[in-house]
């Protein structure tokens, strides 16, 4: 016969007072994340809806402890990189700040599936609860993951499915010739209130400033010193530290012209939303006087072409003189460097010679020429046009009548150039130089010549330049 089952009473030990401070110890400390996507005011409206009731709702329970409220602002649920507000919930609830996080759904926790379950689990084995509303989805429940697995993948999905449609939407558009600007970091021009970019003039003015700088010989890397140095506000204007890339992206624009090139690049990845030039992968449309333009068709062409002269260089001048990358080795075709030649009590003497000649393998035999025979060079070949400058002006003029747009804007710069200048020079000046010589030429035999922004090459003897240098 089986034994009669014993059971004994264990009576309560803690008081009543102790009891109500074990059930205040067990208070859950709660938390609420809200997020909106876009600063459109109906989802801002939502956004502060979230705010205002996770905030009343955690206060009004006894057994819950508000710590407190993040949130994230007109920024997409695709990845977590950019959520300050979500990030920072998650490092509070991984050093023991958290219990328990409330959401709306899982497409405001995250619409990345695999960021969604990484975090969860994460915050899982730590003992961090999620709840979401929506879907009533605790993740503690042994079927929680499996709901948001799916729902997380719907969710995905749901933006995919957005994304793909914006997408089509703006190259409907594109194909229609509408053209949009990020007017937020974009010289020169706002959205008008026709919707449609119209010129800002004080901005404006700062592009014609640059693309003025460039044609005067002024290098990329001096026109971000300029443009810094007189404190004047980058296309963002947070502040007055000008770049190179942003010099070279104003120089290349199209839209300073008035036409557009869509399309230029594409979203590769809708997820990370990571962006790729579009190397012919997909169409481009080029729509010709869409917007006002800043600068003349002429103007911009020039530039293009001494862009790539230039090779696309960004150089600056470290000699600081006019003559820097505007003297060529006859023999190798390597520019001349400055250097210092010796430094006394007369002062410093510079000579200018061939960088390649100096080199371990040298291979040519062009001479050490000092500044004043480059000066001297350049007044008597300038001397010689200026000796017939009515009928140099008359030829240049009547070029123009058949001459590419790019030649008929460097045509009317050197014009202009050459208008006020006098009949004779007899001391060097800089500016003249720079707006009306291409570059001089060295030969072994010490010989020079000078090849100006038209075309026209004078050839200057040794002995000439001596002369002219008494």
């Amino acid at each position: 016969m089986a034994e009669e089952r014993i059971v004994r009473v264990i009576a309560p030990t803690a008081s009543k007072a102790d009891a109500g401070n074990a059930l205040q110890a067990a208070k859950r400390r709660v938390a609420a994340y809200a997020r909106v996507s876009t600063d459109e005011d109906e989802q801002l409206t939502s956004y502060q809806n979230q705010v205002e009731y996770y905030t009343h709702y955690i206060k009004s329970r006894p057994d819950w402890e508000f710590i407190g409220l993040y949130a994230d602002e007109g920024i997409s649920g695709l990845n977590t990189k950019k959520r300050s507000g979500f990030r920072q919930m998650v490092e509070d609830a991984m050093n023991g700040r958290i219990d328990l996080i409330l959401t709306k759904s899982i497409s405001r926790f995250a619409r990345n599936t695999v960021d969604s379950l990484v975090t969860i689990r994460e915050l899982k084995a730590k003992g961090v609860e999620v709840f979401f509303e929506k879907e009533n989805i605790y993740t503690f429940d042994s079927k929680g993951e499996l709901m948001i697995t799916i729902m997380s993948s719907i969710a995905q999905e749901e933006s995919r499915s957005i994304s793909e449609n914006i997408t089509w939407g703006m190259r409907k558009n594109m194909a229609r010739g509408k053209v949009t600007m990020a007017y937020g970091k974009f010289l020169g021009y706002r959205k008008g209130a026709d919707g449609k970019p119209e010129i800002v003039e004080e901005e404006a003015e700062v592009v014609r400033r640059i693309y003025r700088l460039y044609l005067d010989g002024h290098t990329v890397r001096e026109i971000t010193r300029i443009l810094t140095g007189d404190g004047i506000p980058t296309p963002s204007g947070k502040n007055c530290n000008w770049s190179v890339s942003t010099i070279m992206s104003i120089l290349r624009n199209e839209k300073y012209k008035g036409d557009a090139l869509l399309q230029k690049v594409y979203t590769a990845d809708f997820l990370n939303k990571k962006m790729k030039k579009n190397n012919g992968v997909l169409p481009q449309y080029y729509v010709e006087n869409s917007h006002p333009a800043i600068i003349d068709e002429e103007t911009f062409d020039l530039v293009q072409a001494e862009l790539a002269k230039r090779g696309g260089s960004s150089r600056g001048r470290r000699s600081g003189s006019v003559f820097d990358r505007k003297v060529i080795c006859g023999d190798c075709g390597h520019f001349y460097g400055q250097k210092l030649w010796y430094s006394d009590a007369s002062g410093r003497v510079y000579v200018w010679r061939c960088t390649h000649k100096y080199d371990t393998t040298p291979n040519c035999g062009t001479p050490v020429v000092r500044e004043d025979e480059l000066q001297a060079a350049f007044i008597t070949a300038f001397n010689q046009i200026l000796g017939d400058k009515a009928g140099y002006v008359a030829e240049l003029a009547a070029e123009i009548e058949n001459a590419k747009p790019a030649r008929i804007g460097q045509i009317r710069r050197y014009l202009k150039a050459l208008d006020g200048q006098p009949d004779f020079i007899t001391s060097f000046d800089g500016d003249a130089f720079k707006e009306l010589v291409e570059n001089i030429t060295v030969r072994s035999s010490g010989d020079m010549a000078v090849c100006f922004k038209d075309g026209r090459k004078i050839e200057i003897p040794k002995n000439i330049r001596k002369e002219n240098q008494k």
